[in-house]
């Protein structure tokens, strides 16, 4: 298992769990291209899109260009630059499988109450090319889709959110494990039901 953290220390937690770590800053372009480089002989038959940020555009007043761009290269074209950046070891791969964290409040449909302008949208626009992602691999044996982690103890989630760390992981480990490419476009809960767009 490889992982990637954006400081050696926050890797520390990470290689408790066996896997091997590796520094990436996905709001750097040129970073994300020689992460191909940094794992040479890898094989890899899942990769999973985590990295994310939230934003302060809660208002229409509060929207600013500069935190839309942060927002939107972190969310919606990180996971892809790494999909391409990987997609020589992917192909090796026995599983291919591609995964990207998104958010149920990148549904257009379930949105009823406005707010977090540039997160809604990086996710939102995560879930399109999550889509254009599937159907352009379908052809190769891949499987991509975006999956909902649920509301979750973390910094981003705060210590008020149902689900833990490791019951979030686990369930989209066990959907991840079972994964076939009649998932693959889908744009799923944790739990493995499907969200709308």
């Amino acid at each position: 298992m490889i992982a990637t953290t954006r400081t050696r220390e926050s890797a520390m937690s990470v290689v408790e769990l066996g896997a091997h770590t590796l520094e990436l800053d996905v709001s750097d372009g040129a970073n994300i291209m020689s992460l191909a480089s940094r794992v040479p002989d890898a094989k890899i038959d899942v990769l999973i899109n985590n990295a994310g940020v939230s934003s302060n555009s809660k208002t229409l007043a509060e929207c600013d260009p500069a935190e839309f761009q942060r927002v939107f290269m972190i969310n919606s074209t990180a996971p892809i630059m790494v999909a391409r950046a990987l997609f020589t070891k992917l192909l090796a791969g026995e599983r291919k499988v591609i995964v990207n964290i998104t958010s149920q409040l990148g549904s257009i449909t379930n949105n009823t109450g406005g707010s977090s302008y540039a997160y809604r949208a990086s996710k939102a626009a995560l879930n399109m090319l999550t889509v254009s992602l599937a159907n352009e691999l379908r052809p190769q044996g891949f499987t991509c889709y975006s999956i909902h982690p649920g509301w979750v103890k973390t910094d981003m989630g705060g210590p008020a959110a149902p689900l833990s760390v490791h019951q979030s992981a686990d369930s989209i480990l066990r959907n991840i494990d079972k994964a076939t490419q009649a998932d693959s476009g889908q744009f799923k809960n944790y739990d493995g039901t499907l969200l709308p767009w």
